[in-house]
């Protein structure tokens, strides 16, 4: 396994033992597909598991465990730590309240998300325009938390280092306990290549364990990234969407790690052919599990178009497998149209340009 320069931080300690995590992701992070990603997961691998974004003027009013973006399938036993969006404290305290109740284990600070739904609001990586801002918005949850609060940010809009310390010390003085950086600006949302030098930097200037974030699509990028960051751990976004088993072909090149349950004598796929194949199992997989997870038939298709839209870029003829997701009109059918579909001999690319 990676060993990280300098002295060793643990996210979490006791409970976290895995160096990659999944990100936080509108529409994509909810229980099918953590379920998904723990079907490939080395056995006794602990890390992190966010929900979807949740906006903490909603949540006061929901049933936790009830709605899409909350309900946790009974298997789920690691470590949540859901992602909360907002700037007001009552609204974040009764939302801290009601999650811990619920079995946060963790409270993760949205102020990396540049959507302007969010902007208008002063969400998300709004709260990078004003430090002092953005670290009372740190102290309204932790003072409130019983559990560790931590903070997902971008890149300063300057590209100054010395302000993006400046920013940073103000989280952790409010009592951030870690941190994830996605080292692109705001304004690029997906444009451009992450800058990792920055994580690089900041994980020499701070005293709490780093995650780095930002253009992981292979096993082979986040040993990269943990080799010339020294970050603590590796968040990966859309990619596990084509390669839900990308932690289990990063544990297979590092060794130490037990092969997940579930594919007992098998190794992870590594060819372009055995990963298109084996993306068809997953997607029919997943499919299962939505029908199980989500109230109705019409939310079970609609979410599925949502995920195929974002993983199918990887696949050759991904434009023809989504639009299968466009005309199935029940969950059965949609099943045997993938199952027709991934008959063909396809190849998974290992990059693509991630604009999508």
């Amino acid at each position: 396994m990676s060993i990280n320069k300098g002295l060793e931080r643990k996210i979490m300690e006791g409970e976290i033992n895995f160096p990659l995590t999944l990100a936080p992701m509108v529409g994509l992070s909810h229980t099918s597909f953590r379920r998904l990603i723990q079907t490939y997961l080395p056995e006794g691998a602990q890390l992190i598991w966010p929900t979807e974004m949740l906006n903490s003027r909603r949540i006061p009013r929901e049933n936790l465990g009830e709605t899409p973006e909350t309900y946790r399938h009974p298997s789920e036993q690691g470590c949540l730590v859901p992602q909360l969006l907002g700037n007001e404290e009552e609204p974040l305290r009764l939302s801290v309240e009601k999650l811990e109740a619920w079995g946060a284990r963790g409270i993760d600070i949205n102020m990396g998300c540049p959507v302007s739904k969010a902007l208008k609001h002063n969400y998300g990586v709004a709260l990078m325009g004003d430090s002092n801002y953005a670290a009372e918005v740190v102290r309204m949850v932790s003072r409130r938390a019983k559990v560790p609060v931590s903070v997902k940010l971008r890149a300063v809009e300057s590209g100054n280092l010395a302000e993006l310390k400046i920013f940073v010390d103000g989280l952790i003085e409010a009592g951030a306990s870690w941190l994830t950086l996605h080292p692109r600006r705001g304004s690029q949302k997906r444009r451009g290549e992450a800058d990792w030098s920055q994580i690089a930097w900041l994980r020499e200037q701070i005293p709490c364990p780093l995650i780095g974030n930002g253009d992981v699509q292979t096993a082979e990028d986040a040993e990269r990234m943990l080799q010339e960051t020294f970050c603590d751990a590796v968040m990966v976004g859309r990619a596990l969407t084509a390669r839900p088993w990308l932690f289990w072909q990063w544990s297979e090149q590092q060794g130490g790690w037990s092969t997940p349950l579930a594919h007992i004598g098998k190794s992870a796929p590594r060819t372009p052919f055995e990963e298109a194949q084996e993306y068809g199992i997953a997607l029919r997989l997943l499919l299962q599990y939505m029908a199980e997870d989500f109230s109705s038939e019409a939310l079970v298709l609609r979410k599925f178009h949502f995920f195929v839209k974002t993983g199918s870029v990887w696949l050759d003829f991904g434009q023809k497998l989504y639009g299968i997701t466009h005309t199935a009109k029940t969950v059965a059918a949609l099943d045997q149209e993938l199952k027709e579909f991934f008959k063909q001999e396809l190849l998974m690319s290992e990059r693509t340009e991630l604009r999508q």
